[in-house]
């Protein structure tokens, strides 16, 4: 009855409120009680989404110096759940191609014509990898043609000649415009100089070595059934629960991975070690690049106060993806954030993941 099911609701989100307690004592001793309060809160948002059917699964993980909260909910039965991270994957990419910088194989200031001959033309000529890497290359987002390529399940290689012809919409360095293709060609330039596939350089130069296990660009080998299902209005053999889809490694979203890997990564840019990247790398890539500009933005990262997240300081980083994942770190208060759901972030970013991150950054 309508009745009963009310009362199993209060009944789970009772539970729930027990579950919130019991996690939230990791902060006790070291967190005021401010802090704990905020965590009860923004654990409290997470499960009432869930609760009401609105969220399928999620994982919320939060960590403030060294204490952390790690809680599944929903369909992610626990907090080492895999999601489709999407565009948390750029600054993944973009790590890539500073390691290859700090090897001194490529230079940020480099043309991006000098390892893609075939880009060029006009204002082509004058793109840098520091462009692509910066949102500032004048290159789309998507390409027009990309639903097209994506349902005929087209390879990569056919993104990257659709970018290398499609017009700029603007001068290089001009603006900030968020763009995936630069991304992606960031991402072909690092196949092309280090001669192996992106996804195996990020799993050997990043994941391996940063402790990782659980992260990989594609599938890495799972069966779709094992990591957590987007909740898209229509299945398609092209979505982003396809298997074209989840393996095809695109340097712009096609990372799967735990929040607590997304959290170590995070953390990685405050404490450089193991030397992935020279510190003054690590540190570039998280300050504002784009002086002078509409937008701050670091190397791959999102940058800037409250961009991510209200009450957060000039030097918080992160990314957000389109799935409904968001993560960030904020230096001044050494306070993290990992939320990774199934709901696409076009509807969740108002209702829960730009809410719960709110509520995490005032806890600092």
């Amino acid at each position: 009855t309508l009745s009963g099911r009310k009362r199993s609701v209060t009944e789970r989100t009772r539970y729930n409120a027990v579950t919130v307690t019991r996690r939230s004592l990791l902060f006790s001793g070291m967190a005021p009680a401010p802090r704990r309060d905020a965590l009860d809160q923004a654990v409290r948002l997470v499960g009432a989404r869930v609760t009401a059917g609105e969220v399928a699964a999620a994982v919320l993980h939060v960590r403030s110096g060294k204490q952390v909260l790690n809680q599944a909910f929903g369909a992610a039965r626990a907090p080492r759940a895999v999601f489709l991270l999407a565009s948390i994957t750029k600054p993944m990419t973009a790590m890539a191609v500073m390691i290859l910088a700090d090897r001194k194989e490529i230079s940020l200031d480099d043309r991006v014509r000098k390892f893609i001959p075939e880009f060029q033309g006009g204002e082509r000529n004058r793109v840098t990898l520091r462009h692509l890497l910066t949102h500032t290359s004048g290159l789309p987002d998507m390409l027009p043609e990309n639903e097209a390529l994506r349902k005929r399940h087209a390879p990569l290689k056919e993104f990257v000649a659709g970018a290398c012809r499609t017009p700029l919409l603007f001068s290089p360095g001009a603006k900030v415009q968020y763009q995936s293709m630069g991304v992606l060609l960031a991402g072909e330039i690092v196949e092309r100089v280090a001669r192996r596939p992106l996804r195996d350089f990020l799993r050997a130069q990043v994941f391996e070595r940063l402790g990782m296990p659980d992260t990989s660009l594609g599938l890495g080998g799972r069966k779709i059934p094992d990591t957590m299902q987007c909740q898209v209005d229509q299945h398609t053999d092209w979505d982003w629960n396809s298997a074209y889809w989840r393996d095809l490694g695109a340097p712009w979203g096609g990372a799967h991975s735990t929040a607590s890997d997304v959290s170590r990564l995070l953390r990685y840019f405050v404490h450089p070690d193991p030397p992935v990247l020279k510190a003054e790398t690590a540190a570039a890539m998280i300050a504002n690049q784009n002086q002078g500009l509409n937008l701050p933005w670091g190397l791959g990262w999102m940058s800037g106060e409250g961009k991510l997240a209200k009450g957060s300081s000039s030097r918080t980083f992160g990314h957000n993806g389109s799935t409904g994942t968001i993560a960030w770190l904020d230096p001044a208060k050494d306070l993290s954030l990992v939320l990774l759901t199934t709901k696409p972030a076009a509807v969740s970013q108002k209702t829960l993941l730009g809410p719960v991150s709110d509520v995490v950054a005032s806890a600092g």
